[in-house]
């Protein structure tokens, strides 16, 4: 493959903050990216080449980044695999990863049954349609379960745990729809490996710890705290789920690892995950940089690690949505090897993902870059320093 000015370009289905992170991995690849989003100013605009305005679903929007494309992705699993399917098929522009593939990942229920039958090991569940599916489901799963909803759920959202029977109702009202039950997970720590799948090859980035607190990711640690047979089962399951998985790209999955060193799957992502941010300084090539190569049909890179490496999420930290304005910033700055993302969201409210910091080791523990990237973070805020 060549390049040239203006050269490969990559339209991608989504504007946000993935989106503006694959426009800044593009450029030195010589890969121009043409967005699509809903709102008139998304975060990947000021590093795109062009954002077009539509519907993540919209098939007159997605043929007109198609009609401007070489190759096209998505960075939402909130799109249409159907849409997509119909513009490949009109423009002849490759979509990667497949729609089946987005099919697969959009319902939960569907993604469970399908990576179980292929012997991925995932916890116990059931499908639930009503009161009495949820109420059978806790007797045969016990007591606590979550129930979740099967397409939408994001950082939290579409996910209830039920405690008893008592809250059988209120659990489905919070749902408001198609749901499955799992099994309530007694883990030991959640783990996360990027899949990559290219042209003819496929590996992972290094295994790597995530920390959840209400449901939202709030750190990533690699190396993990795990011992070597743990990483190395986390990460045969996540090649044994890329072996079900259909099309080019970079594949978030996630994992627990219980309380008797058991790896089961949580879920997949089919495109690059929070779960990776960590690898734009901690590893030689990105998650974003990787998911490039791939859809556009390179070679994938290297997914050696740099160091130990941990990142902290910047969540918004205020009562009322309002305009963002970040302070507390210039501790990161001064920090060696510590290093700011922001994902240019015009407006804050609270836990919304507003940027990361991540900290490469340089000799620490992994302990002790997790304690000090914390408190980086913790001197970031959106509050008026006055309040």
């Amino acid at each position: 493959m060549t390049i040239s000015t203006p050269g490969v370009t990559l339209g991608v289905v989504g504007g946000g903050q993935l989106g503006r992170m694959l426009a800044e991995a593009a450029a030195p690849l010589g890969v121009d990216l043409v967005v699509t989003d809903p709102t008139e100013d998304p975060p990947a605009g000021p590093v795109a080449s062009d954002a077009l305005v539509g519907e993540f679903d919209e098939v007159s929007t997605i043929r007109a980044v198609a009609e401007r494309a070489d190759y096209l992705t998505f960075e939402i699993e909130l799109t249409d695999p159907d849409a997509l399917e119909t513009v490949a098929a009109e423009t002849g522009v490759p979509v990667h990863p497949k729609p089946d593939t987005l099919r697969l990942i959009q319902d939960k229920l569907v993604q469970k049954r399908r990576l179980g039958d292929a012997g991925v090991p995932v916890p116990a569940f059931r499908q639930v349609d009503d009161e009495d599916d949820l109420r059978a489901a806790g007797e045969e799963l016990g007591y606590p379960l979550m129930l979740k909803a099967r397409e939408g759920g994001y950082d939290g959202h579409g996910n209830y745990p039920v405690e008893s029977p008592d809250d059988v109702t209120d659990a489905l009202d919070a749902i408001q729809g198609p749901a499955m039950a799992e099994e309530m997970i007694d883990f030991e720590r959640e783990l996360a490996v990027m899949g990559c799948l290219g042209a003819d090859e496929r590996d992972t980035f290094p295994v790597t710890e995530t920390i959840h607190r209400e449901e939202i990711l709030r750190e990533t640690v690699s190396p993990p705290r795990a011992d070597d047979d743990v990483r190395e089962r986390a990460r045969a399951v996540a090649l044994d789920v890329l072996d079900a998985m259909e099309g080019r790209g970079v594949y978030g999955i996630e994992l627990f690892e219980t309380s008797d060193g058991e790896i089961l799957l949580n879920e997949i992502a089919p495109r690059p995950h929070n779960s990776g941010h960590w690898t734009i300084e901690g590893c030689h090539t990105s998650q974003f940089e990787q998911h490039v190569r791939a859809v556009t049909g390179r070679a994938l890179g290297t997914t050696e690690r740099r160091g130990p490496t941990v990142s902290a999420n910047v969540l918004g930290d205020v009562a009322d949505r309002q305009r963002a304005t970040l302070s507390g910033e210039d501790a990161v700055f001064e920090t060696p090897r510590a290093h700011l993302h922001w994902y240019g969201k015009r407006e804050v409210y609270r836990l919304r993902k507003m940027g990361h910091v991540t900290l490469v080791g340089d000799g620490e523990t992994t302990g002790q870059l997790l304690a000090d990237v914390r408190e980086l973070r913790e001197q970031l805020t959106f509050q008026s320093r006055s309040q």
